[in-house]
């Protein structure tokens, strides 16, 4: 019984239901920080000269977009 109380929470916390119960607005938030950080990320590896990781970042993020639309109809 645990193990199955566990994998819905796990479930529902990485929005891998079948259909989601998470909030719009915070999808549209979530969307905000995560473009932001991308911004963000990208002038502060500029500017360090590190540009060499901003692929990662621009992986990163592209993984987390894609999560956000995993399960929206």
């Amino acid at each position: 019984m645990e193990n199955k109380a566990m994998r819905r929470f796990l479930r529902y916390i990485t929005n891998n239901e079948a259909v989601s119960r998470h909030e719009e607005i915070f999808d549209a938030i979530f969307w905000l920080i995560e473009t932001a950080a991308l911004i963000f990320g990208i002038w502060i590896l500029h500017k360090k000269h590190v540009s060499e990781w901003i692929p990662f970042l621009v992986i990163e993020y592209c993984w987390a977009m894609d999560n956000l639309r995993h399960n929206r109809p």
